[in-house]
């Protein structure tokens, strides 16, 4: 069974409520109307009502199902108002507020955050800023975690791990490291992954020194110590980390070494090449980014995905829900 055809079978009979702030983007719809058409959950597209229904019919949608709200007509905004400046603890005002739901990011976060849906996925027309700062100012990061981070499911045939950050966080230290090496081992689970994570550098087990390196040592040693149960190591040179006959060399004792699927990586330099180097030369299939480390599930797209990609990151967020339950 593929990682999807199981993820479909969690989440199926959930009720679960996925909300949808770009609504007028025919990727969103067509997306919007197979997650629903499937009974898988019902999504919540905002915008206008009538230019959602006028798009769906000219894309010979039925969006029959789905809940439809346009955060400029929305009843209950009073209520949402003051939800969000008690959130802000006195950052904003109420006229601001009301400014500020009128952006469909924000209405869909506290969407979110009152928990009148499940998760949002969003980023298809706007930024991964436009994205997370609602998310960081509203939904916020869970206790012990200090930042959000991404990871990207990498699929080719039955192999699949995670790559992260390659995403967020452009130069994290060993602390969110160590968070970053958490959150990625709880995300391969949500993907059937047995997580075996290696903290990635240019070194292997001090063959070379630098504050680099010392930096990713430091980050295992820290998630050694939160979770002793992780099976982790580092630091590792990639060649060492996915190869048995490397890692029986450059790592022997190593019981991460040689078969790890979560890989860490020390910047977001090293993660974005890296992912793009596996998508666009190795074939793998790049599923994300999944953001990682928030209170409720917020899903970011990239901004050149395909209804697929839609799709897809909905059933991610919709099992993140699930685990968060």
């Amino acid at each position: 069974m593929s990682i999807f055809e199981n993820m479909k079978q969690k989440i199926q009979g959930r009720n679960l409520k996925i909300v949808f702030p770009e609504a007028s983007d025919e990727r969103i719809l067509e997306a919007a109307y197979r997650l629903k058409n499937e009974q898988l959950l019902t999504p919540i597209l905002l915008g206008s009502k009538e230019e959602i229904l006028n798009k769906a019919e000219k894309l010979k949608l039925n969006l029959a199902g789905c809940e439809i709200i346009n955060p400029s007509k929305f009843d209950n905004i009073d209520f949402f108002v003051k939800e969000l400046v008690d959130r802000r603890k006195g950052k904003i005002d109420e006229t601001k507020a009301y400014e500020i739901l009128k952006d469909n990011n924000y209405f869909g976060t506290m969407l979110v955050y009152l928990k009148q849906a499940d998760g949002m996925v969003s980023g298809a027309i706007h930024s991964t800023g436009d994205t997370v700062r609602p998310a960081l100012q509203i939904i916020k990061t869970k206790p012990n975690i200090s930042r959000v981070s991404g990871a990207f499911l990498m699929v080719k045939g039955t192999e699949k791990y995670i790559f992260a950050d390659c995403a967020i966080n452009i130069n994290p230290g060993a602390k969110e490291l160590c968070e970053i090496a958490i959150e990625s081992a709880k995300t391969a689970e949500i993907f059937g992954i047995d997580p075996k994570v290696a903290m990635l550098s240019f070194s292997t087990k001090g063959s070379a020194k630098a504050p680099e390196v010392e930096k990713v040592a430091e980050a295992t040693k820290l998630v050694k110590e939160y979770n002793k149960d992780l099976e982790i190591d580092g630091e590792l040179q990639f060649d060492a980390a996915i190869n048995e006959k490397v890692a029986s060399l450059k790592a022997p004792n190593s019981k991460v070494a040689g078969n790890a699927n979560v890989f860490i990586f020390p910047s977001i330099e090293a993660g974005n090449i890296g992912y793009k180097i596996a998508q666009r030369l190795g074939g793998f299939e790049a599923i994300g980014p999944v953001l990682q480390g928030l209170n409720r599930p917020i899903s970011d797209l990239s901004r050149g995905c395909n209804a697929e990609d839609v799709y897809k990151l909905s059933l991610i967020t919709a099992s993140q829900a699930i685990m968060e339950d």
